[in-house]
Formats: structure tokens, C-alpha cells, sequence
């Protein structure tokens, strides 16, 4: 079973956040643009991680569906150490090298 900590406003740095989710051996949730640096958390190196990167205006029950929507197209081999980006209707996988 996958183990995913949301990022929702969290008062920690990526850093400690990212450091925390290995620990726990979880995929990170998160709408912070930062993770999606491939230099500092290139897929592979990571347990996964996914953006939301959607408009500061989206209503959150719009948001959720859209996550949730999302997630029933993706496998759970799509969550494993890849980044995902997920957007208004369009989902992006970087996936680990093979």
C-alpha cells in the first residue's frame, strides 16, 4: 500500500519535508513548484512525488476531484519514484531512468 504525506501549508523547509517523507517511506503530495527540480530531487532518488499545479482560485472540492480523478488513471508503479505533475486536465510522469 502507498504512504503519501500532503504538503498543505506545511511550516517546515522542502528540505525537511523531503527528508521526513524518505523516512517514512512516503510519497509527497504537494503544490510547491520547488520539488519539481530535477537537479535536487531527480525520479529514482526519491520514494515519488507528485504537484498539484493548479490556479490559486480553484475551489478545493474542484481541486480534490481533479487529484482524485487523476489518481484513478495513474498505477502504482506511476507513484514510485517518479515526479508526477498533475494540472488542469493533464497529467506529466518524469520517470525514474531505467
Amino acid at each position: 500500500m502507498l504512504k503519501f504525506l500532503i504538503d498543505e501549508d506545511m511550516p517546515r523547509s522542502t528540505a525537511e519535508i523531503f527528508r521526513f517523507a524518505q523516512e517514512e517511506e512516503a510519497i509527497i503530495l504537494t503544490g510547491d513548484m520547488g520539488f519539481g527540480n530535477l537537479l535536487r530531487f531527480p525520479p529514482g532518488e526519491h520514494r515519488g512525488i507528485i504537484i498539484a499545479h493548479f490556479p490559486n482560485e480553484i475551489p478545493t472540492v474542484e481541486l480534490n476531484c481533479q487529484i482524485i480523478m487523476a489518481f484513478d488513471k495513474l498505477s502504482e508503479a506511476d507513484f514510485q519514484n517518479n515526479l508526477i505533475i498533475l494540472e488542469p486536465g493533464k497529467i506529466r510522469v518524469r520517470r525514474k531512468p531505467s
